[in-house]
């Protein structure tokens, strides 16, 4: 399948390094402020050296990868929130071209849901979005597989960073700026952490785990959100005596709550995940409880998902 990958940050490079490995081809490739389009499939490790030398990964104006010869877009730029621009105009642009659209911006499906699912219902491409939630975990092809219909709840660990900093501090006893540093420094946290840490980033999760089993109607305003700045490290110690951990959890309820927040869990539950570590539990009317659990981030580890995505589209 024909490629036109949008993003040239962590996932979006390594989607389009990895297309070749799953049978693809990357026929346009852009970042912010360039491009580069070949029918034939680009030279994406030339791309790549070109953003390093110059900042960006071709000469061509970023809008002509959208006007490329493509198959499928591959949605990877930054997520941004209320009117989830330019990843949603992406979209719009892609199927009014009867063009397939794999997400890993998260903005359009979190914010814009129902807008998206419209456009693709008008369209002959095909929507998939595996990659905006938990990364390499197939949770929406899990309950895509077992019917949205017959998943009553949804819990977990969706953020990386945050359990990062949450399971150090409970482990060794560490406050939060230390282990927030500690995480900026092995590359686990980004320089401006708030997205993570104010649990934003788990709480987009959740309003797309909320559209997918409950048909839509969400975005971040409806997300019941705390996060973990102000998480006092004497809280971990008095959970610690009681044989539990706190866990910033994500959950949408049988009724379409959406809330996100520390949580105490026991220290063996699942849901104690550690590091940057994700863990997804769906509770089904007939099969149970699932645990989904793996990394949550990273740009291969996500591209995998978005890769799986465009098998499917075969």
């Amino acid at each position: 399948m024909r490629l036109c990958v949008l993003g040239a940050g962590a996932v979006g490079a390594s989607t389009a390094r990895l297309a070749s490995e799953y049978g693809h081809t990357v026929t346009a490739f852009a970042d912010s402020t360039g491009a580069v389009v070949d029918s034939d499939g680009i030279d994406v490790d030339g791309a790549l050296a070109h953003k390093e030398r110059v900042g960006s990964v071709g000469e061509s104006d970023p809008s002509d990868a959208l006007a490329a010869e493509y198959d499928a877009l591959v949605e990877a730029t930054p997520t941004t929130l209320g009117d989830a621009h330019p990843g949603f105009e992406h979209v719009e642009a892609a199927f009014e071209r009867d063009k397939h659209v794999v997400l890993a911006n998260k903005g359009p499906v979190a914010e814009r849901y129902d807008d998206v699912v419209a456009l693709a219902e008008a369209s002959a491409g095909e929507l998939r979005f595996e990659a905006t939630v938990a990364g390499t975990i197939p949770v929406l092809s899990t309950i895509e597989g077992v019917g949205a219909e017959r998943v009553n709840a949804v819990r977990g660990v969706l953020n990386g960073t945050a359990n990062f900093v949450l399971s150090r501090m409970s482990a060794d006893g560490l406050g939060y700026e230390h282990v927030l540093a500690e995480a900026q420094d092995l590359g686990v946290a980004e320089a401006d952490p708030s997205f993570d840490v104010d649990g934003t980033d788990a709480a987009l999760k959740g309003a797309i785990l909320a559209n997918v089993i409950h048909g839509g109607g969400y975005s971040l305003a409806d997300v019941d959100v705390e996060g973990i700045e102000d998480f006092p490290g004497s809280a971990l110690e008095v959970a610690a005596e009681d044989g539990r951990t706190v866990r910033l959890i994500g959950e949408v309820t049988a009724t379409g709550d959406i809330r996100v927040g520390p949580r105490l869990v026991p220290e063996n539950d699942p849901l104690a995940v550690t590091g940057t570590e994700n863990i997804v539990q769906l509770d089904t009317e007939h099969a149970g409880r699932l645990n989904l659990s793996g990394a949550g981030a990273g740009g291969p580890e996500t591209a995998t998902a978005v890769l799986a995505d465009v098998t499917r589209l075969d």
